[in-house]
């Protein structure tokens, strides 16, 4: 039966006892997609992935916890529980995090920098910082709810985590809408660059829709979860985990292995580079087109008059030229 490890207020640390079976079924699969994506990251050196990577460790690491407090029953030991809770709670957000950084990319290799709502060079570093923000909530909430002894304890580590929750659901719907938005402008005038490109860039586009419903279908189920309560039909069935937060996030690392952006990112750091010497360019075009020194201003030639002196008067500049022929024609006249 479900583990007896309670405590004050009558909080368990589960309400079920974890299948054995199942849990051992997810860490084979996510060890799988790891090793598949740890390969990606050495031979193509996409070192923005990491946080994925270590996304996919975490979800792994997390269900051997499973494995083992399957195997505790009904005596569960709570840094079991702490384990596994908070690597299966934190583990999304990192897959977010390089999620977030392949959008950026692929606008620019694509020349259509026009076509973001945000800037590219803001645009990782918004939806990074929120979801370091959401990260650190989430592990805070974690952290006191896995520790948590009495019924406040663990309401206050759910409220947290729910904040944290919130936070990831927000950066993520707009990150959702400036991708549909991006994807609308290429779809109808597409660049010089998307014509030429030679990556899959829109079966990319495809895989970063379907990792981010998946991702936020997570993120809203972990929120009803925890704000119903400990004694909720969701923390009361395994089912509900396995399917809504472990096969989703295991469909997602499938998809993002299978449409690995490596392929479509081919030519970022040749884009970079273009980019670079191009600013470099236009600065110095520019440069060039001021004068070293600037001539002084000519001054137009004034013929002298019968009274003026030979070119001492000042604010007057004198035509040599001119001079001569007006001496010679007044010696003439005489």
């Amino acid at each position: 039966m479900a583990g007896e490890g309670s405590y004050e207020g009558g909080f368990k640390l589960y309400r079920y006892d974890p299948n054995l079976a199942a849990n051992t079924i997810f860490v084979v699969l996510f060890a799988v997609v790891t090793i598949g994506h740890v390969i990606f990251l050495a031979r193509k050196k996409t070192w923005y992935f990491i946080p994925f990577v270590i996304g996919c460790l975490f979800e792994a690491v997390g269900y051997i916890g499973r494995v083992i407090a399957s195997k505790e029953a009904p005596d569960f030991t709570l840094n079991v529980y702490i384990l596994q809770t908070l690597l299966i709670l934190l583990g999304p957000a990192l897959l977010a995090a390089s999620v977030y950084m392949i959008l950026g990319r692929l606008i620019r290799v694509l020349g259509a920098d026009e076509y973001a709502l945000i800037r590219t060079n803001w645009m990782t570093k918004i939806f990074v910082a929120g979801d370091v923000i959401s990260f650190l909530a989430q592990g805070a909430g974690g952290g006191l709810m896995a520790q948590a002894k009495t019924k406040d304890a663990q309401k206050l580590g759910e409220s947290v985590i729910l904040g944290g929750l919130a936070i990831q659901i927000l950066f993520f719907g707009f990150f959702m809408v400036t991708t549909i938005v991006f994807h609308v402008r290429i779809a109808k005038n597409p660049t010089p660059r998307s014509y030429s490109a030679t990556g899959p860039w829109r079966q990319l586009i495809m895989a970063l829709y379907v990792s981010s419903v998946l991702i936020l279908i997570r993120s809203a189920f972990r929120m009803i979860e925890f704000g119903m309560g400990n004694d909720s039909i969701f923390m009361s069935n395994e089912a509900y985990l396995l399917g809504l937060d472990g096969a989703l996030m295991l469909i997602v690392a499938a998809v993002l292995l299978w449409s690995h952006p490596s392929r479509a990112l081919a030519g970022y750091k040749e884009t970079l580079a273009s980019s670079s010497v191009e600013s470099g360019r236009n600065t110095a075009e520019s440069f060039q087109m001021l004068p070293a020194h600037p001539e002084p201003q000519t001054v137009g030639t004034k013929t002298p008059g019968r009274y003026d002196s030979d070119g001492q008067q000042q604010g007057y500049g004198y035509d040599p030229a001119a001079l001569s022929a007006h001496r010679y024609s007044t010696s003439y006249d005489r």
